[in-house]
């Protein structure tokens, strides 16, 4: 035989040698996870309950299934405003929801939904992604077993739902109002009665008379939930709630127990998600409010100026107190959040809103 006659049968031995070998070898097992999502909106509630379920889907086909999220709207599994607790006790992995909603567990996850006068949903974004914020969230949820995960944003919010018109801070007192986290201590501390309830559960208050007035988002939401067929007196902007941010909440120990990949697609379908949702909103928010107006004869009003300053300084007094607070976490929280805010304004006041003013006053085109 010649030599390289000898090499080439040789060659074709050990390659169909190594083709035998990698037929017989057994594939590398991966493991599918079942996970539980518990969540504080109603089953297909516009932006936020859809969001949700996107969010879901998007996990589970970015993973080929190997992450497969179910999802639960409020009351199939858990009442709305437990949601957190099933992820705490082990009933369910993922909690979509916002975290000032857990505010009596430490004040400082109210700082991750939305703050009176405090940041947009650009600025909330720039905080927890690039200026400590993230880090100092996880630092609240670890005393839980969580983590937590920016997972939408309504961006500015409406002011509430009004059976009569509101002329000044007289009309405020004792007023039964449905408003959560630290925009509702502001409200408390201009003479409102406050509450907070889920959002499916807000109509039938408000129909019973248990409610004199409430908010939830904005058009969009408000529109699905039926508050024009109760109040007529829709008040804009919220100024408690400048842009505020869902999260979603995951059980850390088992979280960090998935494969690296794994938890790489949670945490950027979540980012994917931030921006899908605020869109979501910019683009549905003024239909809706047009069907409000022309469809159901809703009144669009500002609040008075009385009522704006009143707020502010509410809002600077609770987060005074906030930073001075005995807890160190809420202090920590509060400390970066001001400082942050203080930053991120000085971009926002000299570029974004110098050009909206600029836009409203010389730039109309139809």
């Amino acid at each position: 035989m010649k030599r390289r006659d000898f090499f080439k049968k040789a060659g074709t031995l050990t390659a169909g040698a190594a083709a035998t070998t990698a037929l017989a070898a057994p594939a590398i097992a991966q493991n599918t996870y079942n996970w539980r999502m518990v969540t504080t909106w109603p089953a297909n509630f516009p932006g936020l309950g859809v969001g949700a379920s996107r969010l879901a889907q998007r996990i589970t086909a970015a993973s080929g299934g190997r992450l497969n999220v179910q999802v639960f709207s409020a009351g199939e599994l858990v009442p709305a405003l437990q949601s957190i607790d099933a992820v705490i006790d082990g009933s369910a992995e993922m909690s979509h929801g916002a975290a000032y909603y857990w505010q009596n567990k430490n004040a400082g996850l109210s700082f991750f939904t939305g703050v009176p006068y405090g940041m947009t949903s650009r600025e909330m974004a720039a905080w927890v992604r690039y200026m400590g914020g993230q880090e100092i969230w996880d630092e609240i949820y670890d005393q839980f077993g969580l983590k937590g995960f920016l997972s939408g944003d309504t961006g500015t919010q409406a002011g509430g739902w009004f059976r009569n018109e509101l002329t000044g801070l007289a009309d405020i007192q004792g007023l039964r109002f449905r408003t959560p986290g630290l925009g509702g201590q502001v409200w408390e501390r201009m003479g409102a009665s406050v509450t907070n309830l889920a959002g499916g559960e807000i109509f039938a208050a408000l129909q019973s008379g248990t409610l004199d007035a409430a908010e939830f988002v904005g058009p969009y939401n408000d529109l699905a939930l039926g508050f024009y067929q109760i109040c007529k007196e829709y008040y804009f902007p919220s100024f408690i709630e400048p842009g505020l941010a869902t999260e979603l909440v995951v059980d850390k120990a088992k979280f960090m127990d998935l494969p690296q990949d794994l938890q790489e697609i949670v945490e950027y379908v979540c980012q994917a998600e931030y921006d899908q949702v605020a869109s979501d909103f910019y683009a549905n928010d003024p239909r809706a409010l047009q069907t409000l107006v022309n469809d159901h004869g809703v009144n669009i009003r500002q609040f008075p100026e009385e009522i704006l300053e009143a707020g502010a300084n509410a809002a600077i007094d609770i987060l005074t107190e906030l930073r001075e607070s005995n807890d160190a976490l809420t202090r920590k929280t509060a400390e970066s959040f001001i400082e942050s805010l203080n930053l991120l304004r000085t971009r926002t006041d000299d570029n974004d809103l110098t050009f909206l003013q600029a836009r409203e006053r010389y730039f109309q085109i139809s």
